[in-house]
């Protein structure tokens, strides 16, 4: 492919910095807004152009040393050679941006980012890629755009301080297995307590060799609380010791009147990455909600309970709906763990589950859907038929929520705000509330 030179003069979604050759625009990664970058076009058009970083010809002044040695090779992080404050910008434009291409929402509607307390070493769950090259154990994250794996034997920048260690050790155990080469995964959380939980994946036929290995190593993974054995879909997951679960809270008075809160995930179960920044997701969803205790809350999505567990005190009444049985399992838990009240979950994805609450007759005034990256398209209708006056949406994704955004106001719903939440720094990863209303 040809070389050439470009000009960087912003951002994009995906985490490149964009820019122009002849006119076309063009998408080089790890580059900063003022850079004047030598690349290699990787990928030509018709309408834009994909590059390669081959020779910074003059730096931005804008950009920042990356604390991580592998950040430009390792594909986990985007934007380390930003300031913070230069990526809360890009995220909050390009949340503008998007939802304006895709749903037609004005730009003014999207409010300032909310930025996190910790940008590095915050976050709870991560996936450890791990590949066997001879003779040699390479155990990290994919470079981008492959699944090389990037070897990081000095733990990830971004990952809590517990999960580092779970690697360091996890790494050894791995690597005097009979079958290494077997094991292309191993999943790691901490609750926010300290505990960690670690889940390998095994491909292999030898399922009783690999229980019996990994029972007896106990003592060399002294930063795990609890092992798991995975051995296809997240169904198949079986304890080897240890804890089952992790626990993160909201504390006493974190919402008016809200008790201490602990909620309880089991392996596999979903949880946020950014704890902390999961209570500023829940102060907005609350405050969106604008519950007064007359209304019924119906809560698409909901996992473990995250927001329909402390959001019930200011509700009539609440309905879950989920699809993954274990997370629904935690849900009932937390409800006991925690006094809730009564809440009704409903195993369904959201569309069948909103479809079973219309043919019973069910209206909610208030409806929070946090759907994954793929969005919420095939319930947009459903939910539209439960009649709801307010709409809170909690986003993964600027793209999907702006093409879901569009369909919800053909049904007569308009965008009245969006608050973009930085749970992901270091990467171009956004996550949004969108409050809609009934015109």
């Amino acid at each position: 492919m040809t070389e050439t030179v470009v000009r960087i003069e912003s951002l994009a979604f995906g985490g490149a910095g964009f820019g122009r050759v002849e006119g076309k625009a063009c998408f080089v990664p790890f580059t900063a807004p003022g850079d004047v970058a030598r690349i290699r076009v990787t990928l030509a058009k018709p309408s834009y152009l994909e590059g390669e970083l081959r020779e910074l010809i003059e730096a931005s002044p804008r950009r920042v040393a990356p604390p991580c040695p592998v950040f430009g090779t390792c594909g986990g992080c985007t934007w380390q050679h930003l300031s913070y404050a230069d990526q809360l910008e890009a995220k909050e434009r390009i949340v503008a941006d998007t939802l304006w291409r895709f749903g037609r929402v004005e730009p003014e509607k999207v409010g300032r980012a909310v930025a996190a307390a910790e940008p590095y070493g915050y976050r709870s769950r991560v996936q450890f890629k791990v590949r066997w090259i001879a003779g040699k154990l390479q155990m990290g994250f994919y470079r981008r755009g492959s699944h090389y794996v990037v070897d990081i034997p000095g733990g990830c920048a971004i990952c809590h301080p517990a999960l580092n260690r779970v690697l360091a050790e996890i790494r050894h155990v791995v690597g005097h297995f009979a079958e290494p080469d077997r094991i292309p995964q191993v999943d790691a959380a901490v609750g926010d307590g300290g505990a960690t939980v670690a889940v390998v994946h095994y491909i292999g036929d030898d399922r009783e060799g690999a229980r019996a290995y990994f029972a007896g190593c106990r003592s060399d993974l002294s930063a795990v609380e609890g092992l798991h054995l995975q051995f296809g879909r997240k169904e198949s997951i079986e304890p080897v010791w240890g804890v089952d679960g992790l626990t993160y809270g909201f504390p006493a008075g974190f919402l008016p009147e809200l008790p201490e809160m602990s909620l309880g995930f089991s392996r596999g179960g979903f949880s946020q990455v950014n704890y902390h920044q999961n209570r500023e997701l829940l102060r907005t969803v609350y405050r969106m909600a604008a519950l007064t205790g007359a209304e019924r809350l119906l809560d698409l999505f909901c996992g473990n309970g995250n927001f329909s567990i402390p959001l019930a005190r200011y509700a009539a009444g609440v309905v879950g709906v989920e699809e993954y049985a274990p997370s629904l399992e935690d849900a009932r838990r937390n409800v006991l763990t925690n006094g809730a009240g009564e809440i009704e979950f409903i195993r369904a994805d959201a569309a069948t589950g909103g479809r079973h609450l219309a043919s019973r007759g069910d209206g909610f005034p208030v409806v929070i859907l946090d759907p994954p990256r793929t969005g919420a398209k095939e319930a947009v209708a459903e939910i539209a038929s439960l009649r709801p006056e307010r709409i809170v949406y909690v986003s993964c994704d600027p793209a999907t929520l702006g093409r879901d955004l569009g369909i919800f106001r053909k049904d007569g719903y308009t965008v009245r705000k969006c608050i973009p939440i930085d749970m992901f720094p270091q990467t171009f990863h956004i996550e949004s509330v969108t409050l809609l209303q009934k015109v």
